[in-house]
């Protein structure tokens, strides 16, 4: 998730992180009611009250954000254990006072000035122990002098802080995108991918650069994939699964020391989208016309879809197909194309290929393989497509002209983009399947 949300529930482990213990998944308000009743005194000032909860708040949040055990393998956000993180109690008693406090304010976290991550707001008790962050009782006596909570927290953790308020709840949704990202993929996670591989290379040089933050996972992407398994003790495949998407996520917060007081910082320009993460009634676009692509083709040989035009706008004839589609597979029947259904529609389409009766074969070659052509990719598709951008080239004059080589090489992408801005595509310099459609309509002179 690229800006944070609070989580519905959060999952505690009831031990030390490698200790064998039960995990319990809560209402993350309840967590917060316990962990304060459990940290703090209900008779202290409200203003010393207030201050706590809000570091209790924000250094969950940021164990969240940053799955900092998940990415460690573990399956909790958080543990019990004061040594590590804060105090829970599995059916501890709740203060009145308190659970009425964190009730007003339990979508409230604090934040570096120009960051989005949830402070990793370490605290203590500054008597028996002391810390880089909030001094509980310290805070009492802040609190007795007059200051309110936000300079309370002003005074242990800087003045560059700033409080969110109401911030949005939902999910607590993994980063993981669900299926592995490899050379052909394109998108909001291949993004994300790129600039956490490129960050991490500032501290492990021998990943090289990825020149362009494009979305587009191509041969450059694969060679930093690569690396970093090498450099971490990956299977070197080039495939981003779960164990390396985590790992990466792991070795990026720590370099970035998002779990940190005194973090380097995740800002906006670094979290902003290029690609939506849902896709729903009125959206337009090339994800919504990709979304139709796939709807259109499966509707020749699944009676159960209604069929649809590809207009880049997500009309009720395209929701109509989505419910149909969700409903056929056993997904939740919202009419909205998020992971799973995104998913499981490239995943059908993909068997579909496979399965293509016997009278379609003879168009076989210019049906869109299942996955983005990109630079490095070879092999008969790429022929096939470098052939017709050709055909293109030779009656467009501003389309720059090409050699057949069967690889995906600069002057095919730098051709490909040509098209894509004479088209109004996104310039990603990757054939997906509405570019394919375009160069197989241009290119045969359909």
């Amino acid at each position: 998730m690229p800006y944070p949300i609070i989580p519905d529930t959060i999952t505690v482990h009831l031990g030390r992180p490698n200790q064998e213990a039960p995990n319990v998944t809560v209402p993350f308000t309840d967590y917060i009611k316990n962990v304060a009743s459990n940290e703090i005194y209900p008779t202290w000032p409200e203003s010393a009250i207030r201050a706590n909860i809000l570091a209790q708040i924000s250094f969950a949040l940021n164990r969240v954000f940053t799955e900092y055990y998940r990415s460690r393998g573990y399956d909790f956000d958080v543990t019990n254990t004061t040594q590590y993180d804060q105090a829970y109690v599995e059916g501890g008693d709740v203060f009145d006072n308190i659970s009425r406090i964190v009730d007003d304010i339990f979508n409230n976290y604090i934040v570096r000035q120009g960051q989005i991550q949830p402070l990793a707001a370490h605290f203590c008790d500054g008597v028996q122990v002391q810390c880089n962050g909030l001094s509980q009782w310290g805070s009492v006596d802040l609190a007795e002098q007059g200051l309110v909570p936000y300079e309370i927290l002003q005074y242990y953790y800087g003045d560059d802080i700033n409080l969110v308020f109401n911030a949005p709840v939902g999910r607590n949704t993994p980063s993981y995108p669900g299926v592995p990202l490899q050379r052909g993929e394109v998108g909001e996670d291949v993004r994300t991918l790129q600039r956490q591989l490129n960050r991490i290379g500032k501290n492990y040089p021998a990943i090289p650069v990825i020149p362009q933050i494009s979305g587009v996972y191509d041969i450059q992407t694969e060679n930093a994939v690569r690396e970093f398994q090498r450099v971490f003790n990956l299977v070197d495949d080039g495939i981003v699964g779960k164990s390396t998407w985590y790992k990466i996520k792991q070795i990026w917060a720590g370099v970035k020391q998002l779990s940190e007081v005194t973090s380097e910082g995740l800002t906006i320009s670094e979290a902003e989208r290029r690609y939506p993460r849902v896709l729903r009634l009125g959206d337009t676009g090339t994800g919504v016309r990709t979304v139709q692509y796939y709807l259109a083709f499966l509707g020749f040989f699944l009676p159960e879809l209604p069929p649809i035009s590809i207009t880049g706008t997500f009309d009720e004839a395209t929701r109509d197909a989505v419910f149909a589609f969700q409903n056929q597979y056993g997904l939740e029947v919202d009419g909205i194309v998020g992971r799973n259904t995104w998913n499981k529609l490239r995943d059908v389409y993909n068997q579909a290929l496979i399965d293509l009766p016997e009278d379609y074969q003879q168009f076989a070659r210019d049906i869109y393989p299942g996955r983005f052509l990109v630079l490095g990719d070879t092999g008969e598709n790429v022929t096939n497509m470098q052939t017709l951008l050709q055909n293109i080239a030779q009656s467009d004059p501003d389309i720059p002209s090409l050699t057949v080589t069967g690889t995906y090489d600069e002057a095919t992408e730098r051709t490909v983009r040509a098209l894509q801005r004479q088209l109004g595509i996104d310039e990603t310099g990757a054939i997906g399947p509405i570019l394919w459609r375009e160069i197989v309509t241009l290119g045969r002179g359909y």
